[in-house]
């Protein structure tokens, strides 16, 4: 059981992220003092909005200059806070050295972040926000799972540093957070697992992979079909409200999956089409999994990736995130309405 005072600062970790932003404003609707760790508290075009979310909260933000691959630069901004909220780490499918892109930022960050932590006096608690990549790699791993339902008992042993490389990340990164906090007595560690994030961002410039993947679901670059491809999807709202529980439910512990409902991306299509049909470009069929597999290097694909995850259903257990922390799911159809909104508003698919 830790009581977290609300009365002392919380530092976020890659404050200016996707799920961070929601986060720090829950914080500051709060009233409470957010310490924002940033990499460059100068940079007034990417914190102006915090600041105007600030202004009009009963909360307060200070920023702080650090960097994940730099030793000891969250020492600052853990000064006297209780509650740690890391989330910090590199997303991307998209990369020419896994190693350097996102396996060294996701496992240095998370030792520096934590040391920063040790050293701290203050400290009760750390959430960090994992993936549910951590928990399953491929879709295909399910067939190996006691009724084919992921749970927060089970690890990602699938992927690797040639296959899924994010998802190993991940799965590095939360195994190391278990590492260090095993090792000492003065905080614990509840960690937030959330499936694919979608909905509003709270930055003007979103650049989320999941904003590039609906980008590409309404623009007309899947035209002739998406794969039969399932993924578990969560409003980013909602993975805002998990963090926050996570930090102040005292009795909060361990893992949580943090996931509304499992759709496919024709699915998703469909949803979209009811308000916004007229004004993207969107998708009427599936593709054979030959096709996904024979067309898959020329979509960025692996073929490995699509014998492993296309064709397969894909399921988890998110009754601890609503027993445990409370959380009320929003409706997909809600998530997906408010993101094409700003989306369309943004220009996002003017060439479609």
């Amino acid at each position: 059981m830790v009581e977290i005072d609300k009365s002392k600062p919380v530092m976020v970790t890659g404050a200016t992220g996707y799920v961070a932003g929601w986060i720090v404003k829950k914080l500051l609707d709060e009233g409470l003092t957010v310490h924002a760790a940033v990499r460059n508290p100068n940079n007034e075009e990417k914190i102006k909005y915090l600041k105007l979310l600030a202004a009009s909260s009963k909360g307060q933000i200070k920023f702080f200059k650090a960097d994940l691959l730099e030793k000891s630069s969250y020492d600052d901004a853990v000064k006297n806070c209780e509650l740690v909220f890391h989330t910090a780490s590199p997303f991307s499918n998209r990369v020419k050295d896994p190693q350097k892109e996102l396996i060294d930022p996701a496992l240095e960050g998370t030792r520096n972040v934590l040391d920063s932590v040790n050293k701290s006096e203050t400290v009760k608690r750390v959430v960090l926000t994992s993936s549910v990549a951590a928990i399953m790699g491929d879709t295909k791993d399910l067939l190996d799972i006691p009724n084919r339902i992921a749970t927060e008992e089970n690890w990602n042993i699938s992927s690797s540093l040639t296959h899924q490389p994010y998802s190993y990340s991940k799965t590095l990164a939360e195994k190391e957070a278990w590492n260090i906090n095993e090792k000492q007595n003065k905080w614990d560690l509840v960690v937030i697992n959330p499936t694919l994030v979608l909905g509003p961002g709270i930055s003007p410039a979103i650049t989320s992979e999941s904003y590039k993947l609906m980008q590409q679901l309404g623009d007309g670059s899947m035209k002739m079909g998406v794969p039969d491809f399932q993924i578990g999807v969560v409003d980013v709202r909602d993975v805002a409200e998990a963090h926050y529980k996570a930090g102040f439910t005292p009795e909060a512990k361990g893992r949580h999956i943090v996931n509304a409902e499992s759709k496919t991306f024709l699915q998703i299509a469909d949803l979209v089409r009811k308000n916004y049909g007229d004004k993207v470009i969107l998708q009427t069929k599936t593709l054979p999994k030959w096709v996904v597999w024979l067309a898959a290097p020329t979509a960025g694909l692996k073929r490995k990736f699509v014998t492993k995850n296309v064709g397969y259903p894909w399921t988890v257990d998110n009754r601890k995130s609503i027993e445990k922390l409370g959380i009320e799911y929003r409706p997909l159809e809600v998530t997906v309405n408010d993101f094409f909104e700003q989306m369309i508003d943004n220009g996002a698919f003017e060439k479609a």
